[in-house]
């Protein structure tokens, strides 16, 4: 049977664009790639990028203030959203065509259109014209979502936020993962007067409790109202803004509600289930260790398959499928020891099991450590990092590490090299510390503080 392309690929994020890419300029395929908004996807254009320049934006006003401790004479003066949300539209934009102009020499097609299933085989765009593949790729990715609730359709979700033509003056964030912690601490740097609902005992879930509560206390000495056991029952417009009714029978006016309760794979409408390919409950692909779907000509990679949401995976996936598919490369994505990060302030960084996890697994020690580092402490600052090292007893591997610090994201990345390769808490006690550092605790933990 003659197909207009080897590969069609639905989406174009960070996995569905590697994969296009790679399979068209090193396996030689015709590929052709369809994205309905932007190139790019969530990561480069409403997720990672753009929040973490946000994050920088928010950390200037602490930076002026330690300077000051320092003997700078400096002042951060007022923040100017429009100035910076210019620039950060030029940087997406300049992504974006990073992006387009990859694929366009490897030598993909690329339709700026919505496209669906139509057969296993068959794709069908917006304007009705169909197009054929040997193989499809779903790389749709993730979407936020409002849960039903009276005045649910007055809340805003973290796409918007890049959005805003000016700064709100009070919010309310709703959930308590890293979106919700992250924005909360990115918009409280900004000027915002931010509350926090979650609904939970406590933030991060999922997270190591330790961590948990290193990051929460550090999020309300900031000034962020930081409320668990709390949801939204109601939102009512009113002249001055949100009137926000809560569970605990507290009420409040905000000039905006973000909510942030979790994500969902963005499959609805798009055919996969009439054309046989399986979905889990939550509406993501089910796929198997090759990324293959129950239909055999439909892969799938990234949050659309809900295994590991993280952009670095999606790219690993990408990149198997077509070492799979067209190299004749049998390749899983390996997704055990991912590391990752959450950027609130300070940043959580973290690789491997959370020590609750640990304890399921057998007799641990716990190597932790909570200091107050050079430089804020000699600003005068209260901040407090936390440090964390969890040990199998036997045979003394470390099985998952965790750090709340300033940079812990750039301090887990190099930390989880060693933990992949099956580093030892002798390997970790055996490296000469660099000095001063805050890294440097990680290898002069003596004493286990719990053992279990």
């Amino acid at each position: 049977m003659s197909f207009d392309y080897d590969l069609f690929v639905i989406g174009g994020g960070s996995g569905g664009v590697r994969a296009a890419r790679l399979a068209a300029a090193e396996a030689g395929a015709r590929v052709g790639l369809a994205e309905e908004y932007r190139m790019g996807g969530t990561c480069v254009i409403r997720g990672c990028v753009p929040k973490k320049l946000m994050v920088y934006a928010s950390g200037y006003p602490r930076v002026f203030e330690e300077a000051r401790a320092y003997g700078w004479q400096a002042q951060a003066g007022e923040f100017d959203w429009t100035v910076f949300r210019a620039r950060l539209d030029d940087e997406l934009t300049r992504l974006e065509g990073v992006y387009r102009g990859n694929l366009e020499r490897a030598g993909v097609e690329i339709f700026d259109s919505r496209a669906v299933l139509a057969d296993p085989h068959t794709v069908r765009l917006a304007n009705g014209i169909e197009k054929t593949a040997r193989h499809i790729l779903i790389a749709t990715g993730g979407r936020p979502f409002v849960p039903e609730f009276p005045g649910c359709d007055l809340a805003i979700t973290s796409n918007d936020v890049f959005l805003f033509e000016s700064l709100p003056k009070r919010i309310l964030i709703v959930g308590g993962g890293y979106i919700a912690c992250e924005f909360a601490c990115i918009l409280n740097g900004l000027g915002v007067e931010v509350t926090q609902f979650y609904r939970g005992a406590q933030i991060l879930r999922g997270f190591d409790e330790e961590a948990r509560g290193h990051i929460a206390g550090a999020m309300c000495a900031q000034g962020v109202d930081l409320r668990v056991g709390c949801n939204v029952q109601r939102i009512d417009r009113v002249e001055d803004g949100l009137w926000v009714k809560a569970t605990d029978g507290r009420d409040a006016v905000f000039d905006a509600v973000l909510f942030a309760t979790g994500r969902r794979p963005n499959t609805d409408g798009m055919g996969l289930e009439e054309a046989g390919v399986r979905l889990k409950q939550n509406g993501a692909v089910e796929v198997d260790a090759w990324s293959q779907s129950s239909v055999p000509s439909v892969y799938a990679v990234g949050d659309v398959t809900d295994r590991v949401a993280l952009t670095p995976v999606a790219i690993r996936e990408g990149a198997a499928f077509v070492e799979t598919v067209f190299k004749a490369n049998p390749t899983r994505a390996d997704h055990e020891l991912v590391p990752g990060a959450v950027f609130t302030q300070p940043e959580y960084g973290a690789v491997g099991m959370t020590e609750e996890e640990a304890r399921s697994h057998g007799p641990i020690e716990v190597y932790s450590t909570a200091f107050r580092p050079m430089q804020s402490g000699f600003a005068g600052q209260p901040d407090r990092v936390m440090m964390k090292l969890i040990v199998e007893t036997g045979s003394r591997k470390v099985l998952g590490c965790h750090i709340v610090a300033d940079h812990a994201a750039e301090m887990i990345q190099l930390a989880a090299v060693a933990i992949k390769m099956g580093a030892t808490k002798e390997d970790f006690d055996r490296t000469v510390a660099v000095h001063p550092t805050m890294a440097e605790e990680l290898v002069t933990l003596k004493a286990p503080v719990r053992t279990g």
